[in-house]
């Protein structure tokens, strides 16, 4: 692992690298970087919808009520009456935590559905460029494939860049859950790739899942591709500050806290989205067992202590990723902290020997996904540590005390 300096010069110096950084920044994108762009979507649209709504002659529960609250109400209901408002309010449903999870894929079904017949007619309107028109026709076309093949899109929001998440396995009888949460550049149109596949969210949750199902085959598994946050585009001011781990932050804890059953959860946390993770964690319920981090720039605290989580906290950096020679510190709200791989951190350290440089902590045959998976599925005994000492596998559960909930 490589040594770090930490005496104070070397510091001062980081911090000046730091808001240099940031200038450049400032200069070659503009302070609009650091404006929200808010408009009044779907989801919107549909929630207000909701809030007027009824069903057997009673009004509908607030949409943002507690998620036990709406589980109730949901139970309450005939099968065609929560087909019923599924249909009606697609959007609603298929984001509302608390609704049945089979429930909210077939509403985001039929919320995909009517998005993607929006794009069709945007391909052909002549009102719009050259490029806005192929731009509706890459998001028309990412809309039908994750309509394809049963996929089970657990929330979809097509506003903006847009939204998504999807499960892999049966989330309602799983053992062990893992919430896979990507960093910078995620959006619809990258939600998946052909190309460098294990790069982005579905490639990521899919090879977890294969993963954690051969670490071990009897325990049942499900894993969420998580993409359900506003994303920093690019390496510039948003990513350099924790404004989109903030929002997203809310997001993942109210996903969170409405999972159905008690399986224990382990979070999977890369680049950024380690930043959110580190943000979310003291507010993360209690059957959160694990966060790991993978190709950290921070995750706003000094150490793992200050997290405020009863969690495990592992970490792991290839020796080639790019991402250790970014400042680790915050100075004025820029930059994200502490290097959780530093042994001052107090994360426990896996090896990430063979992964691939900064995107490549997912590929198949890697330490690092054979140590994700192994988290993952409870098999903590087998991880792998970054040092010789095996330090990283202090006081951990047997397979016993780590499988089923």
């Amino acid at each position: 692992m490589t040594s770090f300096d930490t005496s104070p010069q070397l510091n001062v110096w980081r911090a000046l690298l730091a808001l240099a950084v940031v200038f450049v920044m400032l200069a070659t994108t503009g302070w609009t970087a650091l404006r929200r762009h808010e408009a009044t979507s779907g989801l919107q649209v549909s929630l207000t919808a909701w809030e007027r709504g009824s069903v057997a002659g009673h009004r509908l529960p607030d949409p943002h009520a507690a998620p036990a609250r709406l589980s109730r109400f949901f139970v309450s209901l005939t099968a065609p009456e929560r087909n019923r408002l599924a249909t009606r309010y697609p959007l609603a449903v298929g984001n509302m935590n608390g609704a049945p999870v089979k429930l909210r894929y077939r509403a985001n079904r039929v919320a995909l559905g009517q998005a993607r017949e929006v794009e069709s007619e945007r391909m052909h309107d002549k009102r719009l460029s050259a490029s806005g028109q192929q731009e509706a026709g890459r998001r028309m076309h990412r809309f039908d494939s994750l309509m394809r093949g049963g996929r089970q899109i657990l929330a979809f929001d097509p506003a903006g860049s847009g939204r998504v998440a999807e499960v892999f396995g049966d989330l309602t009888e799983a053992d062990r859950i893992s919430v896979v949460v990507p960093g910078v550049d995620t959006d619809l149109l990258t939600f998946q790739r052909t190309n460098r596949r294990y790069t982005a969210p579905v490639g990521m949750a899919k090879s977890l899942y294969a993963a954690e199902r051969a670490a071990e085959p009897s325990t049942r598994t499900a894993v969420i591709a998580w993409a359900d946050y506003t994303a920093p585009a690019g390496l510039g001011i948003d990513s350099a500050t924790a404004m989109r781990a903030e929002d997203g932050a809310v997001r993942l804890n109210a996903l969170l806290r409405a999972l159905p059953g008690g399986a224990p959860v382990s979070v999977f946390c890369h680049s950024y989205g380690s930043v959110l993770c580190g943000i979310a964690a003291h507010g993360m319920p209690r059957r959160v067992v694990d966060i790991a981090v993978a190709a950290s720039p921070g995750m706003r605290v000094t150490n793992a202590a200050h997290l405020g989580t009863s969690a495990r906290v592992w970490a792991m950096r290839d020796p080639d990723d790019w991402v250790q020679d970014v400042p680790y510190l915050e100075v004025g709200g820029l930059g994200h902290g502490a290097d959780p791989v530093s042994a001052a951190f107090g994360a426990r350290v896996l090896s990430a020997r063979d992964a691939k440089g900064h995107s490549g902590y997912f590929e198949p045959g890697t330490d690092s996904l054979r140590n994700l998976a192994d988290i993952g599925a409870g098999a903590y005994q087998a991880v792998e540590c970054a040092h010789e000492d095996d330090g990283c596998r202090a006081d951990l559960p047997g397979k016993a005390a780590a499988g089923r909930a």
